[in-house]
């Protein structure tokens, strides 16, 4: 992928970095070390991401027909990029369950967007979707590049396999979609937008796959992912930010649902995987007001908001609100979709300009 038109890929991980510090001062060492290794490789991969930006990276060709191009590679607990190619498009399904579930993953990513939004691929024009699974050893974390996605195996005593929850696949993919409209900037609110925008995604790819409703959605992120002995459900809920997760080794869930909790930190680039509990919050609301399924009306707006061109680089929650209410009016006109998308922000205390 080129960086043309002032489009910058970062490094986008699913599990916040200040939950591996926590993990990292664990007095066990079988839980303390891989979530080390894990820090020191996503450090070095953040800093692979920004010298690819400068120098640039080979162009991606897609084929714009409305059908997937998946490859899922292996890394064989290496960490050089992408691996052994193991499954192509078309390929039936071979023992590897966590292969599988990749290769499943991202087909049901593009079928979110492209049923739903008439989005071809994450960049709309057919944009292959590649994937390596097994990296590292105990690798504690998934991560989108600005070109591919990457799966580790966890640690077994805190995480379990990271293609095991498709909204995790769908976040990190969704970071693609934002990385080809509006680039939102990876630092303070317009950061956290882009985590939550990746949520709300991720969220909906879940429940698209599995034919729900808002109302029969569990709204969490990540469920299924954390191992037995870890006190929680999920990395992040949606339905009620700051209660995903409470354990001794992990901590409590640092997320708030509304601005009167809103945190101020220099740590995890602002905060963006914390604050992003607010507009995710917002979204619930919208969408659990409106009913049915949460793709079809709330999904969209957000959606109109992201790929509109009047999204900027650096907008504030205001701004995205402000956004999202004039999205509703304009495909909705004055109906219940503008009401629940307004009230939504005013709940969560985000004033629309």
């Amino acid at each position: 992928m080129t960086t043309h038109g002032g489009f910058e890929p970062v490094f986008c991980t699913i599990v916040p970095p200040h939950v591996l510090d926590k993990l990292a001062q664990a007095e066990d060492s079988a839980l303390a070390g891989p979530a080390r290794r894990t820090l020191q490789r996503d450090a070095y991969e953040r800093t692979q991401r920004r010298l690819t930006t400068v120098v640039g990276a080979s162009a991606v060709a897609g084929v714009a027909d409305g059908k997937p191009q998946r490859t899922v590679h292996d890394a064989r607990h290496g960490t050089d990029l992408p691996g052994h190619k193991v499954r192509g498009e078309g390929d039936k399904p071979g023992k590897d369950a966590t292969v599988n579930r990749a290769y499943a993953g991202l087909g049901a990513t593009f079928e979110l967007f492209l049923q739903a939004y008439r989005r071809d691929s994450i960049d709309g024009s057919g944009l292959p979707l590649n994937a390596t699974v097994h990296y590292d050893r105990d690798y504690n974390n998934a991560f989108w590049n600005g070109e591919q996605m990457v799966f580790g195996d966890g640690d077994g005593e805190i995480f379990l396999d990271f293609t095991i929850p498709i909204d995790v696949i769908g976040h990190e993919l969704a970071h693609g979609v934002t990385q080809y409209t509006a680039n939102l900037t990876y630092f303070g609110q317009p950061g956290a937008l882009n985590e939550s925008l990746s949520d709300v995604f991720g969220a909906l790819i879940k429940q698209y796959t599995l034919g729900q409703t808002a109302a029969e959605a569990d709204w969490l992120i990540g469920a299924g992912l954390l191992a037995p002995r870890v006190t929680g459900t999920a990395l992040r809920s949606m339905k009620a930010p700051g209660t995903a997760y409470d354990d001794d080794v992990l901590g409590k869930d640092p997320q708030p649902a509304t601005m009167d909790d809103f945190v101020r930190t220099g740590r995890d680039n602002g905060g963006v995987h914390i604050n992003s509990g607010i507009p995710n919050h917002a979204f619930y609301l919208a969408a659990t007001a409106l009913g049915g399924h949460a793709w079809e009306r709330a999904g969209q707006v957000w959606y109109d908001v992201l790929t509109s061109g009047r999204l900027k680089q650096q907008a504030m929650f205001a701004d995205f609100a402000t956004l999202t209410v004039k999205a509703a009016r304009e495909r909705f006109g004055d109906g219940e979709e503008l009401d629940a998308v307004s009230k939504a922000w005013e709940q969560v205390g985000v004033r629309t300009l």
